[in-house]
């Protein structure tokens, strides 16, 4: 069957919920009908990445924060639930989530057999909604179900939503998708390790070729065409090969004053094995002397210098709030604008300072700095 059978299909059969709603015998929440026989909503999320992975870790409490006060969630140990075993049922909702784990199984061959995978599951899970996180789960799953009857919410989304085709503008998406997208905060992010470092004047890009890597280089390019830096941008680095990388920082280390460390998260060794991103972001800090700004706060947890926090947490929740909208408020997606939340804290390593010899500069730059990582 074509897809475009499937969708008038999904279309005729949602025209006749409307018109047999009183009838039916499926309860409704909200202004959004239930498709399971016991009137709860259906939630299925897809995350692109992995459980323990730092950024997964932070939405997800963004995620269960917002289940839990728009009631979809009973307790507080539903959330725990939920976050453990990747199911809970509530009073009010049946949420299931699924795992891509693209940042360690990242081959066009690999993403094939997960997207696979995830569809059989999503389409026998017949869900109200779905929820994608990040970039990988938006695209490729939100391509499988653009102009579906079941409404679709992204969160996570590097630079612009529109690169994937799943809305048609930001003030208008058109079709059964919307959501939260990071807008990055990387000029501010740059501008700041300008203001705390002295000096900067040449610059080099550092990142794995991932697709949120590679958004945050080009996003850096870009302001650095536009001459919004005030830096020279030496050279931009997009490789997966950690013997490159690797090779690449310890040349650029002469030639610059500081990096923007983009993720490593999808590089491999010269045997195609996947370097666990600790292990580099470790041989990094300890080989590299210039300072850097990072695009997401775990990587300053982990060491890196600075960050402008663009908040894991408020992608999570802000998606679940788009969601309830969507639920219990019979909003449409096609005419809710997309956004990116605030920025949020810009935040210092204390001890990549101390190593770089910039501890003087905390005192004098204090102004400037919103919170220290000890």
């Amino acid at each position: 069957m074509s897809i475009r059978i499937k969708i008038l299909i999904t279309v005729i059969n949602l025209v006749l919920l409307t018109v047999f709603a009183s009838t039916s015998s499926g309860a409704e929440v909200g202004g959004l009908a239930s498709s399971g026989n016991d009137g709860k909503v259906r939630m299925l999320v897809v995350s692109s990445y992995h459980r323990d992975f730092p950024w997964s870790i932070s939405t997800n409490r963004g995620l269960v924060e917002a289940l839990i006060e728009f009631n979809y969630l009973d307790t507080p140990s539903q959330g725990d639930v939920y976050t453990e075993k990747d199911f809970v049922e509530s009073s009010r909702s049946v949420i299931k989530k699924l795992w891509m784990d693209t940042k360690r199984r990242n081959s066009q061959s690999d993403i094939a057999l997960t997207l696979r995978r995830v569809i059989t599951e999503i389409d026998a899970f017949n869900p109200d909604i779905i929820l994608l996180g990040d970039d990988n789960a938006a695209n490729y799953v939100g391509n499988q179900y653009i102009d579906s009857g079941i409404p679709v919410v992204f969160w996570g989304v590097n630079g612009t939503p529109l690169k994937y085709g799943l809305i048609d503008s930001i003030e208008r998406p058109g079709h059964n998708v919307t959501g939260i997208y990071q807008g990055g905060h990387i000029l501010r992010a740059v501008k700041s390790l300008q203001r705390l470092v002295p000096g900067i004047k040449r610059m080099a890009i550092l990142s794995d070729d991932s697709p949120t890597g590679r958004t945050h280089a080009k996003q850096v390019k870009r302001f650095s065409d536009q001459d919004a830096l005030d830096v020279e941008l030496v050279e931009v680095v997009i490789t997966n090969s950690y013997s490159e990388w690797k090779a690449k920082a310890l040349e650029l280390q002469q030639k610059v004053d500081a990096f923007y460390m983009s993720l490593h998260h999808t590089l491999r060794d010269d045997d195609g094995r996947p370097v666990d991103h600790k292990d580099a972001a470790g041989w990094y800090l300890k080989n590299i002397l210039k300072p850097e700004v990072a695009p997401a706060r775990y990587m300053v947890e982990g060491g890196m210098l600075c960050v402008v926090v663009d908040s894991g947490y408020q992608q999570g929740y802000q998606g679940v709030k788009m969601a309830h909208q969507i639920l219990s408020q019979a909003a449409e997606p096609a005419t809710m604008k997309p956004f990116s939340p605030e920025h949020g804290p810009f935040v210092v390593n204390r001890k990549r300072a101390k190593v770089l010899g910039l501890t003087e500069r905390l005192v004098s730059q204090a102004k400037i700095i919103d919170e220290i990582i000890e």
